[in-house]
């Protein structure tokens, strides 16, 4: 079902008239005649810029008063990118740069004739909130790729991201840098202070870098920028202008080392009821430059407790759920070990070799030796990565992790000690506009007489991989090659073939199930041509395999195997604005599949719209439809495929303005299939809201009701004959999920959240059928039979609380302390089978919690 669909409407703005807002004040740093001035003031063209080296550093007070400032270089030709591209901008912006060994000083003077009307708003650090911000994009390699932007707003919150491949930004990156921020009669100021060790650049005599500088002017949602940002073209680290003059820069000493100490206590069942032990942990992260461009990040017995728990899901499908990575270790950096396989529809993202999750995963072998304290994660004993860029453009990666042995009742082994290694390599061409790139993932597990039968000993995939951008970035040329080897026991291969990523059981297909090899080996490949740039139109077309025996879940993540795609995707995108819309976004889809024997097995279409009205308001719309003519062979869990019927859903959703206190959200949509046997509806209804500059909060229900009348229930009997029993029923289900999310920021380094999710999914099975002996006909009446002889086939009931409370406080910089409370209520069961909010909710306050309490404090210093 199509869920992301919410766009992130970023804060954008109205004025004053241009012809006041622009005039600098006479005798402040925008008149060019002040007499203090040593001589003419060096200003920016519209793309060049420069730098000036100083002998002594400004004070960062956030005031612009520093007689430094004074002879430095300004940029102030500004233009509006949104949602007027190129327009004179309605408020004057002032940006001056000034550089020593260690530092790059950058003033921001941002004029505003309305200053008592300037959106200041605190939250914790690298929350977005709708304020007025200043951006800055600095590309220290100059490679038109990569950059490390600083953000702030008024109330002095920053941000900071690595950006990679022109656009993709890495949140999880944070550096140690300085800023001061004022409001005064003239608007407001920004003034940064930014190591040069928290950048990577050449060791070279002169530097040029990249520059974007972009303004946000949150109460009348304009975006103005230097140089001029166009949204028609793909990238915007591409984009940036050129700031030149900065000279022999040292190399910084680049060793930073943070080293912390947790002490928690954790709700532990026992035989007589349940314990609270305190658990104590040292454990310590390490950046160290090697070179210029070359830094090792490593941790030792790390902890993440204070990470936010995974959303509560049931998932009865025949595919695994995937979870995104939340671990800072893990998320910093990744962008190097990026290498795509498998790319579904628009909003599902992509997938890859390297999925970091399956670095401490839950243990694999939890069910076969279940125990009540058994780990939910396998813990990660060390983790170490080499990253960085060479003056010749080739970008390494280089990952290594070694996770703890676990155990489970009567100490047998639920997971072994394992080693995951990955190296990724990517040579830039053609000044960044082409690349040509390698990927070599290893998974090694010490297997001992409980999990030799269950799990593979090794895991090997590698592939290469090709991108090329044309036509000035308007169209890119993608394509990659990989290949998979996993070796085993005769039994853990056996379970390789037979799981719901292969299916070689199937009895109707040509792959051939062998219970004798001891490895399987396959390949797959992707290739794409795409146009993101130019005019208003957009379009994709993506052509992806996957041999039989292709397998990388050892350390990436994939849905299943034996599959051929065609994915087509158009878009009309309308950035001008006009009487009757800001922007609008129209988008369609086409997406086949195959199996490698050419059993077709989807044909989709989709249509979504996305429209910002004048007064900013959102609406949302879509249709999706199934085509007939379709099997699905993974429903029946290794039995025969079977006929899909066609299906269409509808949706619709509204989001509200952003810029007052409260902003309101609503979507929702309905759905049929198996003609009309199966039906549902859905609606996400939501409301975020601030009080006052320091509190802000949101509130969202989901709500899921369905009838699927062709829901997989229990294979009975060996799916390999002809004999077994392949049974579904009628599955009548209620899905409430109510998400609330408060923060309080006392400032911008003291910070209070909570998050609280009750779940609850509960659904009664009915009409118990099998597969027919024509399972493939046109009738979808024809392709089942009663099983069970009126039997009650039962039902589920499954309820899940999370919570997660944490208190962070950066009270030296870069060195954190949290005080964190997480809990967990859950419960599965088989009834009762009508849903009930009042009782399913209220049963969650009287299940017993699982609680965490943990005090983690670090220590950031660059000896």
């Amino acid at each position: 079902m199509l869920r992301s669909l919410l766009f992130a409407v970023l804060a954008l703005g109205v004025a004053a008239p241009a012809s006041q807002a622009l005039q600098g004040p006479p005798g402040s740093l925008a008149d060019p005649a002040d007499a203090g001035r040593a001589g003419p003031i060096r200003r920016a063209t519209a793309t060049n810029a420069g730098a000036a080296r100083t002998a002594t550093a400004p004070t960062i007070d956030g005031r612009d008063d520093d007689l430094v400032w004074r002879d430095a270089p300004v940029i102030d030709r500004f233009l509006e990118y949104e949602p007027n591209t190129g327009a004179e901008p309605r408020f004057r912006t002032e940006v001056r740069i000034l550089y020593d060994d260690r530092y790059l000083y950058i003033l921001g003077r941002m004029y505003d004739p309305a200053p008592d009307s300037i959106i200041s708003l605190l939250s914790r650090r690298d929350v977005r909130t709708e304020s007025e911000q200043l951006k800055l994009v600095i590309d220290s390699y100059h490679d038109r790729r990569t950059a490390y932007q600083f953000i702030v707003n008024p109330a002095g919150v920053k941000r900071d991201f690595y950006v990679y491949n022109d656009q993709t930004e890495d949140g999880t990156w944070d550096a140690v840098w300085d800023v001061g921020t004022s409001i005064d009669s003239l608007g407001w100021v920004a003034e940064f202070r930014i190591p040069f060790s928290q950048m990577r650049f050449a060791d070279r005599e002169e530097h040029t870098f990249g520059l974007l500088i972009v303004r946000d002017v949150a109460r009348t949602r304009q975006r103005i920028s230097w140089p001029l940002y166009h949204r028609d073209r793909q990238g915007y680290v591409s984009q940036a202008g050129e700031v030149a003059g900065i000279t022999r820069i040292p190399q910084p000493r680049r060793l930073e080392i943070m080293p912390y100490a947790v002490t928690k206590n954790v709700t532990v069942p026992t035989a007589g009821g349940w314990s609270h032990p305190q658990q104590q942990a040292l454990g310590a992260d390490v950046k160290w430059g090697l070179t210029s461009n070359l830094t090792v990040d490593a941790t030792l017995n790390p902890d993440f407790g204070q990470v936010e728990a995974d959303p509560a899901v049931l998932n009865l499908s025949a595919f695994e759920q995937f979870f995104e990575e939340r671990r800072p270790f893990f998320l910093e950096g990744a962008g190097i070990f990026n290498f795509r396989t498998a790319c579904g529809d628009i909003d599902t993202g992509c997938r890859g070799l390297f999925y970091s999750r399956r670095i401490g995963r839950s243990p694999q072998l939890g069910f076969l030796y279940p125990d009540a304290g058994n780990a939910t994660s396998s813990r990660v004993l060390g983790a170490a990565k080499l990253s960085g860029r060479l003056a010749n453009g080739l970008n390494i990666g280089v990952l290594n992790a070694v996770t703890h042995l676990e155990t489970g009742s009567l100490g047998r082994t639920i997971e072994p000690q394992s080693n995951y290694a990955v190296v990724r390599i990517l040579q830039d061409l053609g000044d960044g506009q082409g690349g040509l790139g390698a990927m070599l993932t290893a998974v090694n597990r010490s297997l001992d007489d409980d999990t030799r039968d269950f799990l593979r000993a090794e895991a090997y995939t590698g592939g290469l991989d090709w991108r090329q951008r044309f036509a000035d970035s308007k169209y890119e040329v993608t394509a990659s090659l990989s290949g998979s080897l996993i070796r085993g026991s005769e039994s853990a291969i056996a379970a390789t073939q037979l799981d719901g990523v292969h299916r070689y059981q199937r009895r109707d297909d040509g792959i051939a199930f062998d219970p004798t090899r001891t490895e399987l080996a396959g390949n797959a490949q992707r290739f794409t041509i795409s146009k993101f740039g130019g005019g208003i139109t957009r379009f994709q077309t993506v052509l992806q395999r996957f041999s039989p025996g292709f397998e990388s879940n050892d350390l990436g993540f994939q849905a299943r195997a034996d599959e051929q795609m065609l994915r087509n995707w158009f878009a009309l995108q309308f950035n001008d604005p006009t009487r009757y819309y800001r922007r609008a976004f129209l988008n369609f889809n086409t997406f086949n599949t195959w199996t490698t024997e050419g059993l077709p097995t989807n044909f989709s279409l989709n249509t979504n719209w996305h429209v910002e009205l004048p007064n900013t308001h959102w609406l949302h719309g879509g249709v999706n439809g199934q085509l007939p003519g379709t099997f699905d062979d993974r429903g029946a869990r290794g039995g025969v495929a079977f006929r899909r019927s066609a299906s269409v859903e509808g949706w619709l959703g509204w989001e509200g303005d952003r810029r007052p206190w409260y902003t309101p959200v609503l979507f929702g949509g309905v759905w049929r299939s198996d003609e009309w046997a199966s039906r549902g509806g859905w609606v996400d209804a939501g409301f975020q809201f601030r009080a006052g500059a320091q509190f802000s909060g949101s509130l969202g229900l989901n709500v899921n009701r369905s009838l699927n009348d062709s829901q997989w229930l229990q294979n009975f009997g060996d799916v390999m004959t002809d004999t077994a029993h392949i049974t579904f029923a009628q599955l009548d289900q209620w899905t409430v999920g109510i998400t609330t999310r408060l923060n309080y920021t006392m400032t911008p380094e003291l910070s209070l959240q909570v998050y609280a999710q009750p779940f609850a999914s509960v659904g009664d099975y009915s009409e118990w059928t099998e597969l027919s002996d024509t399972p493939r006909a046109t009738r979808y009446a024809d392709r089942f039979q009663p099983y069970g002889g009126g039997a009650d086939p039962g039902g589920v009931n499954f309820k899940q609380l999370r919570t997660n409370t944490v208190l962070r406080w950066e009270y030296r910089p870069g060195s954190i302390l949290f005080l964190v409370w997480q809990q967990g209520r859950d419960a599965f069961a088989q009834t009762p089978t009508d849903f009930s909010f009042r009782r399913d909710m209220g049963e969650l306050v009287e299940l017993h919690p699982n609680n965490t309490f943990l005090l983690k404090m670090s220590y950031w210093f660059n000896p």
